[in-house]
Order: structure tokens, then sequence, then C-alpha cells
């Protein structure tokens, strides 16, 4: 039983050959979307990372409590999974 399963399978699986892959009619402007969301993924990142080393220096003059460390962490680690978001989902889809 298993056998004749295997071989019909096979058989049905040969008869598609080997599809080649051609882009979605409109992938150019969604790679255009995408660049820009990374812009701007890069640059909040940045801006946040600057605004907590600022906040920092402030808190440390003025001898205030000092939470910033953690927004420069935070920052930090959203920066981490946003420019590995790409890597992880080819490994989620890819799989």
């Amino acid at each position: 039983m298993l056998l004749a399963l295997h071989d019909t399978y096979t058989n049905v699986v040969a008869q598609y050959g080997n599809p080649t892959p051609e882009a979605p009619p409109a992938a150019d402007k969604v790679m255009k979307l995408g660049r820009y969301f990374t812009w701007f993924t890069m640059l909040s990142g940045v801006t946040a990372i600057t605004y907590g080393g600022g906040r920092f220096a402030w808190e440390k003059w003025s001898g205030g409590h000092i939470e910033s460390p953690k927004m420069v962490a935070g920052a930090m680690l959203g920066g981490v999974t946003a420019t590995s978001a790409g890597t992880i989902m080819n490994t989620i889809v890819g799989s």
C-alpha cells in the first residue's frame, strides 16, 4: 500500500516539472516601500540612541534619577530586532 502511494506521489510530482520563479506584478513598488521602511527604521534607531545619550548626560549632570540607560538598551535591542527581521523571516518562511 505504501509503495503504491509512493509511486503515485512521485509520478504526480514529476508531471509538474521545475517552475521558474518570476516577480509579482508590483514587486518594484513593494521593494521601494521596503527600502523606505528600512531607511525610517535606521533613522528612528539613531534618533532614539542619540536622545537616550543626551538624556543620560542631562540626568547625570542634574543629579536626577537615572533611567536613560534603559532607553538606550531598548533602542539597541529594537535595532537588532529590526535588522535581523529579514533573516528571521527567511528562516521561518524558507523552512
